[in-house]
């Protein structure tokens, strides 16, 4: 018995050396009831506060999570080009079957209308065979090319799905510079991603892209495969359609370029209701102001568009446009450029007059103007192929 006894109390010795020395060494592992404890010894400072709550000062979360949902991405597949020494066995012998892997694209798009149309950019759907439409909730729907317009590099697709997410349409000329924008979109097929920036400059034309461009300029991330996706403000509106970066290595550099939803609208309407965009044109040859130009004609203003040459019995002509003459106002919104005028023009209804303010001379003149269908240019001769 005594034997017991002895063994008991060695135990009970050793187990209360181990407590405290480990009370001592590493207290965090001893409860506050004085139980031994799992931890990590690392003492930790946690926010409990639930998951979904309300959103921090600052935050965007509730606008990206009312676009988001609307935001597509478009998968597009377009058939091979085979070489015309294809079908020569010897060819095939040496360089093999070149050329039979289809050609894959990927962009954005915005759905815009619970009738499923989308809104994309021209380039992101222009000569494929086939489009995939793939919703945000994973649905997959085919996408039939209702129109596109190339002047614009817009396009307007339609899904036959039910319970379409739509995004809200803001006002895109209400938008000013340092104003906040999130876009968003399918960068690289990683998946939906939002990037955040500002609203870094308005008007931008005479980059070479489009025949009509009127572009806000962002420094939100815009990346390959962003195209055609949604360009919104701090309330989840839609304000612009993404379509192109400047970049030297392929990647964002702060440089973004985005479609006015503006713009986006009056294409919408012409292709959906007349399967065409319907544009004014008035038939003048017009010209930047430049000294040499200025000196010629004898003009004396500071600002505007020259008009070098007026088609004879043109719209133009019939409302008394003179060569020489200085264009400074289209429809009461003022012109600096020929892009400007040309933008300006084409958003005018053919066969409704417009008031053209002018300058002749010292003197400032007003006429109206009635604009005709902006005829479609001429297409280029094809190269035969060598």
């Amino acid at each position: 018995m005594r034997r017991f006894w002895l063994l008991f109390s060695q135990a009970v010795t050793v187990l209360l050396a181990a407590w405290f020395v480990v009370a001592t060494l590493k207290p965090g592992w001893i409860g506050r009831d004085g139980t031994m404890s799992v931890a990590t010894g690392v003492p930790l400072v946690e926010n409990n506060a639930p998951a979904g709550g309300a959103a921090p000062p600052g935050s965007f979360r509730l606008a990206a999570q009312r676009a988001s949902a609307a935001v597509v991405s478009i998968n597009t597949s377009k058939a091979p080009e085979r070489h015309p020494s294809a079908n020569d066995p010897w060819f095939r012998f040496f360089f093999g079957d070149r050329g039979l892997a289809p050609q894959a694209g990927l962009g954005s798009g915005v759905i815009i209308s619970p009738d499923g149309y989308i809104l994309t950019n021209n380039h992101v759907v222009e000569g494929a065979d086939e489009i995939e439409v793939v919703l945000n909730d994973s649905r997959r729907a085919r996408g039939k090319v209702i129109g596109t317009d190339p002047d614009t590099d817009l396009a307007i697709l339609k899904i036959a799905l039910d319970r379409l997410p739509v995004i809200t349409l803001g006002n895109s000329d209400a938008l000013a510079v340092g104003d906040q924008v999130l876009a968003i979109g399918n960068p690289f097929g990683v998946g939906q991603t939002v990037t955040g920036g500002i609203v870094s400059a308005l008007g931008r034309n005479q980059l070479g892209i489009n025949t009509f461009e009127n572009f806000i300029q962002t420094d939100a991330a815009i990346n390959p495969g962003n195209s055609g996706g949604a360009l919104v403000d701090g309330n989840g509106h839609l304000m612009g359609i993404n379509t192109a970066i400047y970049s030297r290595s392929g990647g964002s550099m702060g440089i973004g370029f985005a479609i006015p939803v503006s713009t986006a609208k009056l294409v919408l309407e012409g292709i959906v209701k007349d399967g065409v965009v319907r544009r004014g044109w008035i038939g003048v040859e017009p010209a930047d102001l430049s000294p040499e130009l200025m000196d010629t004609f004898g003009v004396k203003a500071k600002r505007g568009v020259l008009i070098t040459g007026v088609l004879q019995n043109g719209p133009a002509a019939q409302a008394g446009v003179r060569p020489g003459d200085v264009i400074v106002e289209v429809a009461d919104k003022q012109v600096a450029n020929v892009s400007e005028l040309l933008s300006g023009v084409a958003a005018l209804k053919p066969g409704t007059a417009a008031r053209f303010k002018v300058l002749r001379r010292d003197e400032s003149v007003d006429l109206n103007v009635t604009p005709g269908l902006r005829p479609k240019p001429p297409k280029l001769p094809q190269r035969p192929e060598r």
